[in-house]
């Protein structure tokens, strides 16, 4: 009998993760190099749009914590439209449900149900996810679930990219399921301090984008 479940019941660490996926954290420092070599320049026009995104962000940011729907409003979707993930090649859904079933041959069988806030995908490959997480919870909790939403993955031949972000912090995610299933994580940005790591952010989102769509 397969058991359903939702992923965010029974995936909350990394320890979760890596235990049902077989997962693993790679120790090759070459392993996800696309979040800092060969990163495209920005022009000063695009600067100048982070600045606002920036100001917009804390401005709001001084009120109190901001909900999922907020973050991505002020900080996500601004992000991906300026990396060109809403014009083709890409295709945007929103609210994306996925599901993975573990052990599909075993009595024990398992279908891990999700929901993802934001997935662009290319010819049905998975390119990017975000999750928005209120600003008060930390990035890095939000990772082990990014994963196992990435593991849906149809085309497992070619890695996956994700990017998840609370609004105070934005993190890259790589995964792999050739051979061995690893990953890797980036940098922690922030576009808190006065200067703007969303330029960084931008020059990374670009190179991942160019990186899909020549693959």
């Amino acid at each position: 009998m397969v058991q359903k479940t939702a992923i965010t019941d029974v995936i909350k660490t990394f320890a979760d993760v890596e235990s049902r996926f077989n997962l693993r954290r790679t120790e090759d420092e070459r392993f996800f190099t696309e979040w800092y070599e060969s990163l495209p320049e920005i022009t000063d026009a695009e600067k100048e749009s982070l600045d606002l995104i920036r100001r917009r962000y804390l401005y709001h940011l001084a009120g109190g914590s901001l909900t999922e729907g907020t973050v991505t409003l002020l900080m996500g979707s601004p992000l991906l439209e300026k990396a060109g993930f809403y014009d083709s090649p890409f295709k945007m859904r929103g609210e994306a449900s996925v599901e993975i079933m573990l052990d599909e041959d075993e009595d024990d069988a398992e279908n891990l149900r999700g929901r993802i806030d934001v997935l662009v995908v290319q010819n049905r490959f998975w390119v990017t996810l975000l999750e928005s997480k209120r600003t008060t919870i930390s990035v890095m909790s939000a990772v082990p679930q990014t994963l196992a939403y990435m593991m849906a993955n149809p085309n497992q031949d070619r890695p996956g990219f994700g990017m998840v972000t609370n609004g105070n912090e934005i993190i890259f995610v790589k995964l792999s399921q050739q051979d061995i299933i690893q990953y890797d994580v980036s940098d922690i940005f922030s576009p808190v301090p006065l200067r703007n790591r969303l330029y960084d952010v931008l020059r990374i989102l670009k190179h991942i984008g160019q990186v899909i769509a020549e693959g």
